[in-house]
């Protein structure tokens, strides 16, 4: 796992990062199976934004996160929960024990695992038909807005290789190697985002590939960001076409 690739992004990511959309969350406890009762790993749990969701539920949840900054912005915003454990550690290595949780989380991280050793580590960790689920918020390509961000990215950020670093496609079967069978459950829900300037500049500057301050890049990253979104925001708001994209299936 990239630890290393949102230090210093940590608060900001916080901040500006979106959550998951109540369909989901729903589906996770009426479809997929998980409970109350449920004992989930949140592995590369980041800030815990879906952390935090699934402490709603009163699950009992391993947060995994190998980075400091994010780690200890999730230990500080979740510190009310007595169901929620911080776990210093990485995806391929996360020191649980065999055989331990019933569900595996990955929101917005798996593309920067080793997937090979990550399935293994699943395996080790998980109950006997447990279940690693799969989640991104992921920006609606076929949208003109989402394309014209994609396109100051590229000639702003060198780091840059697509939305979510490039991850493969839509299609389940372009996961068909990690999970059990070739076989997962794909689902989509619809969660469009709406951000005024600073929110809309600032999910943008979130990213790993984002310029840093004092970049040659930053200056005019940000001006064009502005140049974007007053194209599109109607009275103050802006509407950034969004997707929510899972993948169910044991490992």
């Amino acid at each position: 796992m990239n630890e290393a690739k949102f230090t210093g992004k940590a608060n900001i990511y916080s901040k500006y990062r979106p959550s998951y959309p109540d369909g989901f969350i729903e589906y996770l406890y009426s479809e997929v199976g998980i409970t109350k009762e449920s004992v989930i790993a949140d592995i590369g749990s980041g800030t815990g934004i879906l952390t935090d969701l699934l402490l709603r539920q009163n699950s009992y949840v391993y947060g995994v996160e190998p980075n400091k900054d994010m780690r200890n912005i999730a230990e500080k915003e979740l510190t009310a929960y007595d169901n929620f454990v911080s776990v210093n550690a990485s995806a391929e290595n996360t020191g649980l024990l065999d055989d331990s949780v019933d569900y595996i989380t990955v929101a917005q991280a798996f593309h920067w695992f080793d997937r090979i050793k990550f399935k293994s580590e699943c395996k080790r960790i998980l109950k006997s038909q447990g279940k690693v689920i799969l989640v991104w918020n992921s920006r609606d390509d076929k949208s003109e807005l989402v394309m014209k961000n994609e396109s100051i990215n590229r000639k702003f950020c060198p780091d840059f290789k697509g939305f979510s670093d490039g991850m493969r496609g839509e299609s389940p079967e372009e996961y068909s190697d990690f999970f059990k069978d070739g076989i997962c459950e794909y689902k989509t829900f619809r969660c469009d985002l709406m951000f005024d300037e600073d929110s809309f500049i600032g999910r943008n500057m979130s990213a790993s590939y984002a310029p840093e301050r004092g970049d040659s890049n930053y200056e005019p990253y940000i001006l064009e960001l502005k140049k974007l979104y007053e194209e599109y925001s109607v009275s103050g708001s802006l509407c950034m076409p969004n997707i929510t994209k899972s993948y169910v299936g044991e490992v």
